[in-house]
């Protein structure tokens, strides 16, 4: 870090700008080093890019450390005495590379490919329809908890075979899990993320021997064959189930109130997508490039790499800001500015590479859906009481709440 400048994630300054502080980045020649993380962080879009699409960095230090190494890592960030978090949550399909990851991939990916996604428009729309219905004799309503933290995780629930009574619950294991992933790592934190993913735990252990004696369409039983036919361990099975669950509520959660956000705030925007409801596909890319619900993930290299002039030796650390790429006006012409009819638009909310967002046409799909009905159905939508406080942290983002006033068409 220069001398100028100190890089303050968990301040309630970032949480609730944390661009100027991304650009106060990029502003800084190379990399930058943030010690309280022993982490470099690359902030440019270039960068980035660099970084995501190498085969030579990965997400875990298997290939890189022994277990001792891997060990005294864990216990210096907090991450270790979790029995099932380290054995459900820190080993996934998302933390995972090679040849894990691929096996492991390819057992879930043909259910979130355009075409199976695009086969629940229809119940997506029943949904949400019978959703506004609920709230439309309301003066205001609070959009994150009144209405978008109910369709993501009802809708990944249908896709995995949940029962539609316990995917409210499923919301709250998985908050209480992600919130672990921060860098705010305290014993109270780490002891809620840890409850949880027991409860988890044996909610789907449960649920899975029900599908196994009553098999179905959906993806859990999918998974049950992938198992018996040797292609997934009990473990993987699991933590897989329980991957899909939770990175199907909190970011698709968050980017449709930070959207939600973005449209009051440019109402000219807002406006436009009215008078021309064609535009709604790009204004959901906009809206995931605008405000990245997931804007920090992690990289190690397994052998020497040079990025922006300087070489960094196995094993280094890379923070990879999509946040702060996806607002670099190198990449974007007037970054700052909300654009509904953005094109192109190759931000990278999503990631790149091996672990590009398995989910991601599903959310696009689901808040397509959610704005497209919204915009419909009333005719007014303003803010109710002052800016709306977002989450603190620099692994995700998004409105804790948002208060609206509403009128009807």
């Amino acid at each position: 870090m220069t001398a100028s400048f100190q890089f303050q994630p968990l301040s309630p300054e970032f949480a609730q700008d944390p661009y100027r502080h991304y650009a106060e980045l990029r502003a800084i020649p190379g990399l930058t080093y943030f010690e309280d993380f022993d982490i470099w962080l690359a902030s440019r879009f270039e960068d980035v890019s660099q970084i995501v699409l190498d085969a030579r960095m990965v997400r875990t230090m298997d290939h890189i450390a022994s277990r001792e190494e891997i060990e005294a890592q864990q216990r210096a960030a907090n991450w270790h005495d979790m029995p099932h978090h380290q054995r459900f949550v820190q080993f996934s399909l998302l933390d995972s590379d090679g040849a894990v990851h691929d096996r492991l991939r390819k057992q879930v990916f043909q259910l979130f490919t355009p075409v199976m996604v695009n086969k629940l428009r229809d119940e997506i729309q029943i949904y949400v329809d019978h959703l506004f219905d609920s709230l439309a004799d309301r003066d205001e309503i609070d959009f994150t908890a009144d209405l978008a933290a109910h369709v993501p995780g009802h809708i990944i629930g249908r896709v995995l075979g949940v029962p539609n009574e316990d995917c409210p619950q499923l919301r709250i294991w998985s908050e209480n899990i992600v919130q672990f992933f921060d860098i705010d790592r305290s014993e109270a934190r780490k002891e809620l993320a840890e409850r949880n993913t027991t409860e988890f735990y044996e909610y789907l252990t449960r649920l899975k021997a029900e599908r196994e004696a009553n098999p179905g369409e959906d993806l859990l039983s999918r998974m049950i064959e992938a198992q018996k036919a040797g292609l997934m361990n009990e473990d993987e099975f699991i933590s897989t189930a329980m991957l899909i669950l939770m990175a199907g509520h909190g970011s698709t959660i968050d980017v449709l109130g930070s959207g939600m956000h973005a449209l009051l705030r440019f109402p000219d925007q807002m406006q436009r997508l009215r008078d021309e409801p064609g535009l709604m596909k790009t204004a959901v890319q906009e809206m995931f490039r605008f405000e990245s619900p997931l804007p920090f993930f992690h990289r190690y290299c397994v052998e020497e790499v040079e990025i922006a002039g300087k070489s960094y030796p196995r094993g280094t650390k890379f923070g990879v800001l999509y946040g702060s790429a996806n607002r670099d006006p190198a990449q974007f012409p007037d970054a700052g500015r909300f654009d509904v009819g953005r094109t192109p638009n190759w931000h990278i909310a999503f990631g790149r590479g091996a672990h590009f967002c398995l989910g991601n046409h599903l959310a696009r799909l689901d808040m397509d859906i959610i704005f497209s009905t919204l915009l419909r159905r009333f005719s007014s939508l303003e803010l109710s009481g002052g800016e709306p406080q977002y989450k603190r942290g620099l692994s995700v983002r998004g409105p804790v709440s948002l208060p609206l006033v509403w009128k009807a068409a």
